[in-house]
């Protein structure tokens, strides 16, 4: 497992996204890239995180930061769960745990008793040359983007 290390670059990945896109984290050198995990598309918290991301959105872009959402469901899934709440910015696949594994966010998680892995959810700020600033790990959805876009302002 590798373990993301504050002002350390991060490696370069690609993945599928939203929009017929190929995410690839080193063509966004110059922007902050907020990358959130969560752990599914149209569940009660992650939707409320996304759609908070969604209100705030022109003001993380005034603070040079590009959003993206990341978890495990397909892009069939995430353009789904896009259009359905008119998101702005793009929504990250991740079926095979890559991307996951580079920020350490999958967790043996407990529900209802039963024990299973998945996605903890966990945000990660990445500066203009690719170093990791800042994360944010076990979030609680409500309230969590005002969080970071203080953090953002504070810089």
């Amino acid at each position: 497992m590798n373990d993301p290390t504050i002002n350390k670059v991060i490696p370069n990945f690609k993945s599928s996204a939203t929009s017929n896109q190929l995410f690839e984290l080193s063509d966004h050198k110059g922007k902050r890239i907020l990358l959130y995990f969560y752990p599914k598309d149209n569940t009660p918290g992650c939707t409320t995180e996304s759609i908070e991301f969604k209100e705030l959105a022109d003001q993380f872009s005034e603070q040079n930061t590009l959003i993206f959402g990341v978890s495990r469901d397909s892009v069939a899934s995430h353009e789904k769960f896009k259009e359905k709440y008119q998101f702005p910015f793009e929504l990250i696949s991740d079926e095979n745990e890559e991307i996951c594994k580079i920020f350490d966010v999958i967790k043996e998680k407990n529900m209802y008793g039963k024990k299973y892995m998945g996605i903890e959810r966990s945000t990660f700020l990445i500066d203009e040359s690719g170093q990791l600033i800042a994360e944010w790990r076990k979030v609680k959805a409500k309230g969590h983007a005002h969080i970071i876009l203080d953090y953002l302002s504070d810089l």
